[in-house]
């Protein structure tokens, strides 16, 4: 008996036909060259969908991205050039306590218009759930009920001819009935390998009731098949979780027969022998295997503890080790999508498509991985292997997945869409989608250059294999003096390559000696001092500069909410009229519009209140200093602020750019907050007394106490709980290294990355 490790991170969009064969021949036959070999890569899309249950909870992905709200969606993913759409009639929100009238009435508008658009939909049933309160993946009854399900939605669009009726069953059932984060929430082998073969029942079982309905109808089934690595004492373990991880596929496919090296064990832990003999003699054979891969699907295991944390440990009864991200540990680092194409085409010679490709992160390296993608799309058919298409997922972005989807906390993650915006906001991700469907893929400039998981700064578990070519990175340039350019250059070098400056004279000279050619300038002078007058400089160093950046290089400014007076009623929007009370306020209004006239493509962003350890006048460090020493801290009253973190501030600002977004933008969190009420909170968090020495005083009468700003265009920030929380351990980080006041800190749950 192995026991499974349980260190998993996160990855981590008619009749006629015989009622008990569920056997399809794939359209090409068995790696047979065909027609289909010739034809284009097409390319699919989808909403990331997952109903996932936790305790008595379900946490609805379309629900928490607002997709199930908005019809228009799938125009814009028509406006993409895809061909077909994975589209969710999921059981657990159809038919939660069985088909009541009106059940069908959301997917009913939406295969409407689906099909008004010319897009073929592949029917999701089961989506990372366990369906409905009554049962769950363990249950007898899972399949039964499933296949019940697959028959009322086969009837009710009878002219659906691509199913997949539970996705990454494998997956599914790891988080489900091995590692106990998703319900039933049971954490032993048996019940992991009854609940892959529930899911496996349960997909024959659909299959056989839709094609009492529609006998042409194709099952296309979704599994993360990624590789396992391990240290050469762990050799066992390796092949034994190679094996594993092809099961579901090798059930569907008819292939645990005796000499199978997982079949002892299946039948070890419950699964009846007669059950997968049935399967191999009467398999349900996809039609298309879709393959889901993300950067951190591939996995590495590791005896030599000492290496890494310990809530990365497992063991298999017999030995311990860590189970960790291969990217961020394996020198040699992930496998890649042409590998994991050819591994599947390979083992079961089958079409197949990539049919998740999603990266959370910058806008530079999304763009990267789905180039990437591509590629090994390309570079797999020019091997020989059968893939027809490539599906950017997640298209309006995922919530939680950072916490597995555990809780209600979590980040949000944007996808080709952002929607955090009135509207969903397109970004550079969309042009890259459309090149893909002519053809090819075009990139942008800022995302020339490797994505961080080739990168050697990627490797936080083993020695680097030495520094990443910092030349072929593409290239910002930032302009400004003092703490908060520093802060600013330091995360625009994260992610480029960053020329920096104090003034216009000092960047043109440096341009000159680095011989680089910046796509993007980033003007960073502190928004909470006053603003320089550069006219002079423009009119001296302007173009020079431009002559020396990329062509119509974008131009970014981070501005102050003091171009408003603090006098009105509420938070001012982008349209509002600026309204200065003061000379600082001017000054800032002046450099604005400085530069929005030199400069063809400029992005203002305002910010409001900037919080940043590494300032010697930071706001907040001088409050908490005082109420450790017990001085009177002076708070102006009703003050209302718009809380940032400096470097979300610069990665928000970057990706905006990228995207290709120009004019006045209010670069804040959605909420905005009492300065008094934000000082309470750090103080708590710090450990620091709050209960004496604080005293409200009146406003400066030049400015009033609107300090906050809100936006119209979009709120590409962090919230503000998760602002907070990554402040404050930059804040711990500064005291530890005597910068800052702050005394007898509690970490906060999590800290940033």
């Amino acid at each position: 008996m192995r026991e499974r490790h349980r260190g998993e991170a996160a990855r981590k969009p008619g009749e006629g036909a015989s009622e008990t064969s569920c056997r399809e021949v794939a359209t090409t036959g068995a790696g047979a060259p065909g027609p289909a070999r010739q034809r284009p890569v097409e390319l699919w899309a989808g909403a990331e969908c997952t109903v996932n249950r936790v305790g008595d909870v379900y946490f609805d992905q379309l629900e928490r991205t607002g997709h199930d709200a908005r019809l228009g969606d799938l125009d814009l993913l028509a406006r993409l050039g895809v061909s077909r759409v994975r589209f969710p009639v999921l059981w657990e929100r159809t038919a939660p306590l069985g088909t009541a009238p009106g059940a069908f009435d959301w997917s009913d508008v939406r295969l409407k218009r689906l099909a008004a658009l010319g897009i073929a939909p592949i029917v999701g049933l089961v989506h990372h759930g366990s369906g409905p309160p009554h049962t769950d993946l363990c249950d007898p009854r899972f399949a039964e009920g499933l296949g019940a399900f697959a028959g009322q939605v086969a009837r009710r669009y009878p002219w659906v001819d691509a199913y997949t009726p539970v996705n990454e069953p494998l997956t599914t059932a790891r988080f489900s009935a091995l590692y106990g984060l998703w319900y039933p929430h049971a954490t032993d082998l048996g019940a992991f390998y009854r609940a892959v073969a529930n899911e496996v029942l349960a997909t024959q079982a659909s299959m056989r009731a839709i094609r009492r309905v529609n006998p042409r109808a194709e099952l296309y089934a979704t599994e993360d098949v990624a590789e396992v690595f391990s240290s050469e004492d762990l050799a066992d373990q390796r092949r034994y979780e190679n094996d594993r991880r092809w099961l579901s596929l090798d059930l569907l496919f008819g292939r645990v027969d005796a000499r199978h090296p997982l079949r002892r064990e299946l039948e070890d832990h419950g699964v009846a022998p007669r059950q997968l003999d049935e399967w191999c003699a009467e398999p349900c054979t996809p039609s298309l295997i879709g393959v889901n891969y993300y950067v951190t699907s591939d996995r590495l295991l590791d005896s030599r503890l000492e290496r890494y944390p310990p809530h990365t440990y497992g063991g298999n009864g017999r030995q311990t080790y860590a189970d960790v991200e291969a990217v961020r540990a394996r020198p040699e680092g992930i496998v890649g999508h042409q590998a994991a194409l050819e591994g599947v085409w390979r083992r079961y010679r089958a079409p197949c498509a990539l049919t998740e490709v999603h990266l959370a992160g910058h806008r530079e390296d999304q763009l990267r991985w789905l180039t990437e993608a591509w590629r090994g799309v390309r570079a797999a058919r020019d091997g020989g292997a059968d893939v027809r298409a490539l599906t950017v997922w997640s298209a309006f972005g995922a919530v939680g997945w950072n916490k597995l989807v555990t809780a209600d906390a979590g980040d949000y993650e944007a996808g080709v869409y952002d929607v955090r915006s009135p509207a969903p906001r397109p970004t550079a991700l969309v042009a890259l989608a459309r090149s893909i469907a002519r053809g090819d893929a075009l990139c942008p400039a800022p995302a020339h250059g490797i994505g961080w998981w080739r990168s050697n700064s990627r490797l936080s578990h083993s020695a680097q294999t030495g520094a990443d070519e910092q030349t072929t990175r593409p290239s910002v340039l930032s302009i400004g003096a003092g703490a908060f350019a520093r802060r600013v250059e330091e995360t625009c070098a994260r992610r480029f390559s960053c020329v920096s400056a104090p003034t216009l004279g000092a960047a043109r000279r440096a341009l000159t000696l680095s011989r680089r050619r910046p796509w993007a300038v980033v003007f960073a002078f502190d928004p909470s001092g006053p603003a320089p007058a550069l006219d002079a400089e423009l009119e001296r160093h302007g173009a020079s500069i431009l002559l020396q950046c990329a062509p119509e290089p974008s131009v970014l400014m981070l501005s102050s909410e003091r171009v408003y007076d603090g006098w009105s009623a509420a938070p001012p929007r982008e349209s509002d009229r600026a309204t200065p009370g003061d000379a600082e306020g001017e000054g800032w209004l002046a450099l604005e519009r400085s530069l929005a006239l030199f400069f063809s493509r400029t992005l203002i962003l305002r910010s409001g209140f900037a919080m940043d350890p590494e300032r010697p006048d930071d706001p907040l460090s001088r409050a908490l200093s005082a109420l450790r020493s017990g001085r009177e801290l002076h708070v102006a009253g009703g003050e209302l602020v718009s809380p940032s973190w400096t470097p979300h501030l610069v990665d928000a600002a970057l990706d905006l750019a990228i995207d290709g977004e120009c004019g006045v933008w209010h670069l804040v969190p959605r909420a905005p907050c009492p300065m008094l009420e934000l000082i309470r909170r750090f103080a708590a968090c710090a450990g620091v007394p709050f209960n004496v020495g604080v005293k409200h005083t009146s406003a400066p009468s030049t400015r009033g106490p609107m300090r906050a700003l809100t936006s119209e265009r979009g709120w590409p920030l962090p919230d503000l709980e998760h602002t907070i929380e990554t402040a404050l351990e930059a804040y711990r980080r500064a005291r530890l290294a005597q910068r800052s006041p702050l005394v007898h800190q509690r970490s906060p749950s999590q800290t940033a990355s």
